[in-house]
């Protein structure tokens, strides 16, 4: 025989046409080996499939996203997302790094799922995402780290560029000697940004160190500004929309965009991926073909992945065959030429596959109601303190003022109209702790805590009274990790997260069933977001604008400076 595979009467995109023709094609030692038209085939197969009625189109390709999002393990990801029509991603596991560091990084990029779908790499450029001055993480990435990394056939590039101060304004700092590694090194490498809110000539700095993409949230004016200068932008869903999505339509910008997921927590995954994404360009007006091209071809010539991304000679096999073209309907995923079975990609897998040391993380002891008293600096009857305000549609966040009352040198922070917000630092490196205010569209009542808490994941407690902080924080430090929210003294939903503090080896299905039970409860004390999590989570997030919290205290983003609760009035 000829090809292992021949698919006859489908219609195939064509990336380089970006239409849809009626071929026969056929498949050989795991590649496509040959386009004919129709019934024109000249060479034989063990395996002959009519494709009447159906599209053949590339796998899905997702270069910027992170698998910890998920809060799930490698393998048990690329058994969700391949049934999803995903069958290559480039992950950035500055998650694991901050937690465990080169180790972490290692440990994840060792697991491999190809059977599944290829699994790239970015190597964490940020870890911590600030500084050691600014924020206390259980690992860091130097230039040591990324130099060994370097060496691994699997990195694409280098993860999201966050600490911009340090970027354009400290010539000798770790990012710039990382960069210069690079540049030495593996100059071909992609460099990936982080730039939300960066524009004029600081984006121009930015570009100039080398960092040429962009995933953050856009507007259109940024979007118009960074593509001018030269920027690819990866387009996630929070981008995603209708004024953002018009003009890149309409300014015919296919060519400087793909699609990406970043972050998919698990209720989410279950429902859908990267082909979710596609389906909801194509409501919003785009055409099924460039929502397929931005979501291969663009993504694959972005990583320079230039095996893929196309049906074409000597292109890797990876496919899907849809039934229904604008609702993405997936009838099957092909594998390297071979069908990926259901049965195979739904197959639970609980083996351990972290060291020990991975499952013991949490280095706090018991807290106590002492440890939500709140000192304040002078013995005043008031004090103007810093107001975390939390936005129902952003991660970002606004910095406002109030006046709280105090006793006996304690702010009154129950009495107040806002949260108290407390991160614990928990890698038994400092035992620091820094308290904080948070109001608007957070809870109304009860506690959550979480060691999921980008990026340094920290215990991270935010709540309305002690009582319901104390159990909340308690629970995730006696079960190793994980999100618990309790409400009038007692647990209303609880998530083990036992790997790092972060990751869950339960079948995805019961992990986004408790994550759900999570989202819900926050819902029902007042946690108003299109996604409570990751809002919670970035709460700590020190290169999110505009105030944020880590164990070091309160951070102005912007100007990459700890700051008071307390506002001085004299």
């Amino acid at each position: 025989m000829d090809a292992e595979l021949i698919i006859k009467h489908v219609q195939v995109f064509n990336a380089y046409f970006k239409k849809f023709l009626y071929r026969d094609v056929a498949v050989s030692k795991g590649k496509f080996l040959h386009i004919s038209e129709v019934d024109d085939m000249p060479l034989k197969a063990a395996t002959v499939i009519d494709g009447s009625g159906k599209y053949l189109i590339p796998g899905f390709i997702d270069i910027h996203m992170h698998i910890e999002s998920s809060m799930t393990t490698p393998i048990q990801f690329a058994k969700a997302v391949v049934t999803q029509g995903v069958t290559t991603v480039v992950a950035d596991p500055h998650e694991m790094a901050n937690v465990f560091g080169l180790e972490g990084i290692e440990a994840m990029m060792d697991i491999k799922c190809s059977e599944q779908i290829d699994i790239f790499y970015g190597i964490p450029s940020s870890v911590p995402s600030t500084s050691l001055a600014m924020e206390t993480s259980g690992g860091r990435i130097g230039v040591l780290e990324v130099e060994r990394l370097l060496q691994r056939d699997d990195v694409l590039c280098l993860g999201e560029v966050m600490n911009f101060k340090d970027l354009v304004q400290n010539s000798d700092s770790t990012i710039n000697q990382i960069i210069r590694l690079i540049k030495e090194k593996k100059p071909e490498l992609v460099i990936e940004g982080h730039c939300p809110r960066i524009s004029g000539l600081d984006l121009s700095k930015y570009i100039n160190n080398g960092v040429d993409g962009d995933h953050t949230q856009q507007t259109v004016q940024s979007l118009e500004e960074k593509i001018q200068n030269g920027m690819f932008m990866e387009i996630q869903e929070k981008s995603m929309t209708k004024d953002n999505m018009d003009y890149l339509m309409a300014n015919n910008l296919y060519e400087h965009f793909a699609l990406v997921t970043d972050d998919v927590m698990a209720d989410k995954l279950v429902e859908g991926h990267l082909n979710s994404l596609v389906k909801k360009a194509v409501q919003m007006g785009m055409t099924p073909e460039m929502a397929i091209y931005v979501s291969t071809y663009t993504p694959a010539r972005r990583m320079k992945l230039l095996d893929r991304g196309s049906i074409a000679p000597g292109k890797v096999a990876d496919f899907l065959l849809l039934s229904e073209l604008e609702d993405v309907v997936i009838d099957a995923v092909y594998k390297r030429g071979v069908k990926v079975e259901e049965k195979t990609a739904g197959r639970a897998d609980t083996q351990q596959r972290f060291p020990a040391h991975f499952y013991q993380s949490i280095k706090l002891s018991e807290l106590s109601a002492a440890d939500f008293i709140v000192k304040t600096p002078d013995h005043e009857a008031k004090v103007l303190c810093r107001i975390m305000n939390v936005q129902s549609d952003s991660t970002f966040t606004e910095e406002s003022f109030a006046w709280l009352g105090v006793e006996q040198d304690q702010l009154m922070w129950q009495s107040s109209k806002y949260c108290l917000l407390s991160i614990f630092e928990r890698y038994g490196k400092n035992n620091n702790r820094a308290y904080g205010l948070a109001g608007g569209d957070v809870l109304l009542r009860g506690a959550v805590a979480s060691s999921y808490a980008h990026d340094s994941h920290n215990l991270l407690v935010l709540g309305k009274n002690t009582e319901d902080m104390l159990l909340a924080a308690n629970w995730v430090i006696e079960h190793q990790g994980g999100i618990c929210v309790a409400e009038q003294g007692r647990i209303v939903a609880a998530l083990e997260l036992p790997v790092g503090g972060i990751l869950s080896e339960e079948p995805l299905d019961r992990l986004a069933e408790k994550l759900k039970g999570i989202r819900e409860a926050l819902k029902a004390l007042g946690y108003h977001h299109h996604n409570e999590i990751m809002s919670l989570s970035t709460l700590s997030l020190p290169v999110s604008p505009a105030l944020k919290i880590s164990d070091r205290g309160l951070i102005n983003v912007n100007q990459q400076q700890i700051v008071s609760l307390f506002v001085e009035t004299k």
